[in-house]
């Protein structure tokens, strides 16, 4: 990770971490680095999510692309995915989005999309951050009817949504699914996409006002949608979050489906029908155990990468694998689509239901998950920065590890897109990984945050 750029793009609060003198600084970078030495006029497509920061930074960013040449194209609110598709279709130079994902609404981000479709390389990303950092000097700041223009494009949602219907492919009538859209971006996409498709919807999270988005709602609070879906009598429930390149779900039970059970569900079905590339889905090391397993049963190899959709996606187009994802529920269907597509991926997970006959609790016990833990360590960059570097906190770790005796593991790191220590403790036991968890959370409470 760079200065600016983490896992996921340039991530921080609106205003203050990320400011407008920032965002106009990014924008002026991608322009001068994406454009190179080619002397063609750019053009720049901007999403967003619905956060009310979104407008100002959009502003920001507008600005910058336009100081230096580069016409800019706006397509108003549109999931992530939606941006990463449309650079293609519509042969445009980059895309840019402008969310913070699942983070909540205070907090906004800026992620860049090469003409390819594809997230920007490490090495793309330093050059922009080196503009930054030396003020944008040596770009050449544009005059007279050399300065860009700004458009407005009201297609890309229709464009977006007749992609998905086509990538799903599927009949969905007699499923009445609940679909939870985080007051985010999925919202227009959801209620025109899966209706089509046949199925029998009820929308929860349509009513963003700029600051409800991930509020209660969405991916990361399922307990809503899970009541809903057992109060409704609904075949199951999805749930996206803010800027829907992630996808959740449960079954009709209101049991959480992760999006290791949703991974592992689709393999199989490609299996079957001959499309798993190398018979291989790639992961994280955050994966369970169980799902591990019960790849391994099955015939199916898993590739583990670190936590980030990103490197998920760089192990993917190195060795040629169609399917691969997060236990968060990003989810890559690379026959489909260049980055994790929430609402791809709920469409095929439904078409599955609808093609097995069974009911969703039925697949959603494809197989027996490990006991886990995960506890989050709120921490600040120093500190985050402190903990990477204290050896006596690796070996205390290590030996935490250990003393699971091969029953478990423990996976402790620093998040890339949020102000957090991610501890994970897993394993058979667990009484036991909540003790251990609870020693290594005190531990680092004493050495990093002095409590």
């Amino acid at each position: 990770m760079g200065k600016y750029f983490g896992t996921d793009g340039v991530r921080g609060v609106a205003g203050a971490d990320l400011t407008c003198e920032l965002a106009m600084k990014i924008g002026r970078g991608a322009a001068a680095v994406l454009t190179g030495s080619t002397g063609h006029r750019p053009r720049i497509l901007i999403g967003k999510d619905t956060r009310q920061s979104g407008d100002m930074l959009e502003a920001a960013l507008t600005a910058g692309l336009c100081s230096v040449g580069a016409d800019v194209e706006s397509l108003g609110v549109l999931p992530t995915p939606a941006v990463a598709y449309l650079v293609g279709k519509y042969n445009a130079d980059a895309g840019i989005v402008i969310s913070a994902s699942h983070n909540p609404m205070e907090f906004n981000g800026i992620k860049i999309f090469a003409g390819t479709g594809y997230k920007l390389p490490d090495e793309v990303e330093n050059q922009i951050e080196a503009y930054i950092d030396n003020n944008c000097a040596g770009i050449e700041l544009k005059t007279g009817a050399e300065v860009g223009r700004v458009y407005r494009r009201d297609d890309g949602l229709q464009d977006y949504v007749d992609h998905l219907y086509e990538s799903i492919h599927g009949d969905l009538t007699g499923l009445r699914v609940c679909i939870d859209c985080a007051n985010g971006a999925s919202a227009a996409v959801a209620q025109k996409l899966f209706p089509r498709l046949g199925a029998d919807c009820t929308f929860i999270g349509i009513a963003p006002d700029g600051q409800n988005i991930n509020r209660g709602v969405g991916s990361t609070h399922l307990e809503n949608l899970e009541k809903a879906v057992v109060e409704g009598g609904f075949d199951c429930g999805i749930a996206f979050d803010g800027d829907a390149d992630r996808c959740l779900g449960c079954d009709e039970k209101g049991h959480e489906m992760d999006g290791d059970k949703i991974i592992a569900l689709l393999a199989m079905t490609m299996k079957e029908k001959g499309r798993l590339d190398g018979d291989t889905a790639v992961v994280t090391v955050m994966s369970n155990l169980g799902f591990i397993k019960y790849m391994e049963s099955q015939g199916i190899n898993t590739e583990k990468t670190a936590v980030g959709d990103r490197y998920v996606l760089e192990n993917m187009r190195e060795n040629g694998f169609a399917i691969g994802g997060e236990q968060s529920g990003h989810v890559i269907l690379l026959h489909h689509a260049t980055t994790g597509d929430g609402e791809l991926t709920a469409g095929k997970l439904l078409k599955l239901l609808a093609e097995s006959g069974k009911k969703m609790s039925e697949l959603n016990g494809i197989y027996a998950q490990y006991p886990q833990v995960l506890v989050n360590v709120t921490a600040n960059a120093a500190q985050k920065k402190a903990y990477k570097e204290d050896e006596v906190l690796a070996g205390f770790i290590e030996n935490e590890q250990q003393k699971l005796m091969g029953m478990g593991r423990v996976l402790v790191r620093v998040s890339g897109t949020e102000p957090k220590i991610r501890v994970m403790v897993e394993g058979q036991d667990l009484d036991a990984i909540h003790r251990c968890a609870d020693r290594i959370v005190d531990k680092i409470n004493k050495r990093i945050l002095g409590q």
